[in-house]
Formats: structure tokens, C-alpha cells, sequence
């Protein structure tokens, strides 16, 4: 008799690499990088978020982001959730200072309203709860290419002064970092799509590894320069209310929104997924550039509601899948019906050999990698 590998319960929102991601906070708060040390954590956290938009525009399909703009209004709607709901919420808690959030995390709490939405895990949640991946793709795309140019902007029309300033020179910055890389890898992708596709899984620990350094040297630099001495728990348990609810709001907004704007299930799902997100890998070093040697206050609520963002979408796409509609007979047209040709290839390649057998349990490769931005 085979011995069957004890699993945890389905409703237990618990993932190794959000496990990880906790790990790596709690390292950086004990054994914070300082002096030489932050400086050469610093330059790879650099490097390390410059590959994973290089590894972005090699992995998206030309193809698949033109055919994606046919469906301009999903990737509008998305624009909109991100670049203009989320800031008028932002601009909304202002209310909340000075009796919940102090005059810093308002505006740190600002500042994750403006940061363009997340792509891998966008991607795999949807993947997981079987909607429109390709959609998701390229809203995801769409969102951090808008996000390079839109964020710092709207930084500077809505945070002022308390944004560090902005400059040409904040944007080139900002640009070369993240725009050429996602250029260079869209225009190296015939040549280096084959080498990506044979060494996914290894690149997708590359993807990992990654958002897992710059995790690390964010958290360092908050806490040597001292963030957890001048956020009070009181305050920091306020900032999580504040994050909850918006993110609460979001979701509310992004699901019921798009059912009255008539998208069917598999284009709501990825609507929810990339329009309620925030991009931990775009915000961070935006935050430096925009905010300077304030960027820990805006670095913190980023940091925060990427982990609760991570934790509660888990849980959501996995009810998402077991409210798949059941049109036919298991294992006959459920790979055919109305979610699986808008799925493609993101989701055939999760679960090879499944055969639709239990839908629930069917996780695209990049759920582990695609929880991290």
C-alpha cells in the first residue's frame, strides 16, 4: 500500500513561499544588514529587481499582449481599480489623520494607493481560480509599464512635498531600472524563449530568491534606521486596520463592480486578482527614489499589505475554484467550457496529466514564484 503524503487542511491559507517571506522579515529584524553589508545587499536587491523585469518582458508573449488589447475594456477597467480608485481611497483616509495615522504613514499609505499592480501573482491566483489568465497577463504587463510613468507622477501631484520631491532625473532613474529591462527582454525574447521555457522551474526560484532579497534589505533599512521605534504597535496595528479595510474594499469593488459592468466570471476573476493588488517589486524602488531618507514610512504599509494581500487572495482563489460552474460531466467539457480557452497555456502547464479531475487543487507553476510580487 502506498503511503498517502499528510496535506494541510484546503482552508488553511498556508503557503511555503508566504512561510518564506514571513522567515525573511523576522531574519531582517534580528540580523538587519548594515554598513558594507546593506550597501552590497542594496546593489543586488538592484540587480535582483532589474532581472525579474527582464525575466517579465521575456516571458510575455507579444503575441498574447496584442491579442490582449482587443479586450481594452477589462485592461481599462484594471487602470482604472489602480490608478484611480485606489488613490481617491488614499486620498479619502486622509481623514484618518491624526487619531489613526500619523502624517508619515498617511502618507506612505498614499503612496501604496499609486504603485502600479502585481503581475506573477495576479497571474497565479487567477491560474488557481480559473479565469482569465492570459487577461490577467496583460493586465498585470499593462499596469507596471503604466505604473513607471503614472506613479511617480501621481506622487508628485498628490504627495507634494512630503514625496521627497520629483525630479527628471527621480523618473530616468525609475525608468532605466524597470522600463529598459522589460524592453530588453521583449526584444531578446526569440532568442532566449527556449532557454526560459526549458529552465522554468529553476527560474522560477531566481523569481523567488529575488523578491526574497529585496524583502530583506527593505526590512534592514527600516529597522536600522529605527521605523519600529517611532511606529508605535498602537499605530502599527492601526495601519493594518486601515490596509485591511482597503483591501477589503478593493475586492468588494473589483467583483461586484465588474458583475454590473457585465464580465463574465473568468474576466471578473481576473479583474479581482490584478485590480487589487500592489506590486511589491515596482514600489520599492520607487519609494527610494520618490521619498529619499523617508522611504522607510512609505516602504512599511507596501511591505504590510503585500503580505495580507498574499495571505487573503490565497484563501479567496482557492474558494474561487471550487465555485467553478459544473456545465458538463467531470473529466468531459470542463477543459472546454467557458473558462478553459480564455486559461491557455498558464494554466495546461500547471497541473500536466490532471485531466480536470479536481479542479480545486490545480496550481500553475507560478504560485510559488508568483505570490512574490
Amino acid at each position: 500500500m502506498s503511503r498517502r503524503t499528510p496535506r494541510l487542511p484546503s482552508w488553511l491559507p498556508v503557503d511555503p513561499y508566504i512561510l518564506a517571506l514571513v522567515g525573511t522579515v523576522a531574519v531582517a529584524a534580528i540580523l538587519p544588514a548594515s554598513g558594507a553589508a546593506a550597501d552590497i545587499a542594496g546593489g543586488a536587491s538592484t540587480g535582483a529587481i532589474a532581472l525579474l523585469f527582464f525575466l517579465y518582458g521575456a516571458r510575455l508573449s507579444t503575441a498574447e499582449a496584442v491579442d490582449g488589447l482587443k479586450h481594452w475594456r477589462l485592461h481599462l477597467t484594471v487602470l482604472a481599480c489602480t490608478f484611480v480608485a485606489f488613490p481617491l481611497l488614499g486620498l479619502a483616509a486622509r481623514g484618518l489623520v491624526p487619531y489613526v495615522l500619523t502624517p508619515q504613514l498617511h502618507s506612505g499609505f498614499l503612496f501604496l494607493c499609486l504603485v502600479p499592480s502585481t503581475i506573477q501573482s495576479s497571474i497565479a491566483f487567477t491560474s488557481i481560480a480559473r479565469g482569465n489568465v492570459p487577461a490577467a497577463i496583460c493586465a498585470g504587463s499593462f499596469s507596471s509599464i503604466a505604473g513607471i510613468f503614472l506613479t511617480p507622477l501621481l506622487a508628485a501631484g498628490l504627495l507634494g512635498n512630503s514625496g521627497g520631491g520629483f525630479s527628471a532625473d527621480a523618473l530616468l532613474r525609475i525608468g532605466v531600472q524597470l522600463l529598459l529591462p522589460f524592453v530588453a527582454g521583449q526584444l531578446l525574447r526569440r532568442w532566449i524563449n527556449g532557454f526560459l521555457t526549458r529552465h522554468k522551474k529553476i527560474l522560477g526560484y531566481v523569481d523567488r530568491g529575488s523578491i526574497l532579497l529585496v524583502v530583506y534589505t527593505a526590512f534592514s533599512e527600516g529597522v536600522v534606521t529605527g521605523i519600529w521605534h517611532q511606529v508605535t504597535p498602537a499605530r502599527l496595528g492601526a495601519l493594518l486596520g486601515a490596509e485591511a479595510l482597503l483591501l477589503a474594499l478593493m475586492l468588494t469593488l473589483t467583483w461586484y463592480g465588474t458583475k454590473r459592468l457585465g464580465f463574465d466570471r473568468a474576466d471578473r476573476i481576473a479583474v479581482q486578482f490584478a485590480g487589487s493588488k500592489k506590486s511589491l517589486a515596482s514600489g520599492l524602488p520607487m519609494a527610494s527614489v520618490i521619498f529619499g531618507a523617508q522611504a522607510s514610512y512609505a516602504v512599511l504599509p507596501l511591505m504590510l499589505f503585500h503580505q495580507m494581500q498574499l495571505m487573503v487572495c490565497a484563501v479567496l482563489a482557492k474558494r474561487r475554484s471550487r465555485d467553478v460552474p459544473e456545465a458538463a460531466p467531470e473529466g468531459t467539457e470542463q477543459a472546454s467550457g467557458p473558462v478553459g480557452p480564455r486559461v491557455g497555456r498558464a494554466e495546461t502547464s500547471a497541473a500536466p496529466g490532471t485531466g480536470g479531475e479536481e479542479p480545486g487543487r490545480r496550481r500553475d507553476d507560478a504560485v510559488a514564484e508568483g505570490a512574490s510580487t
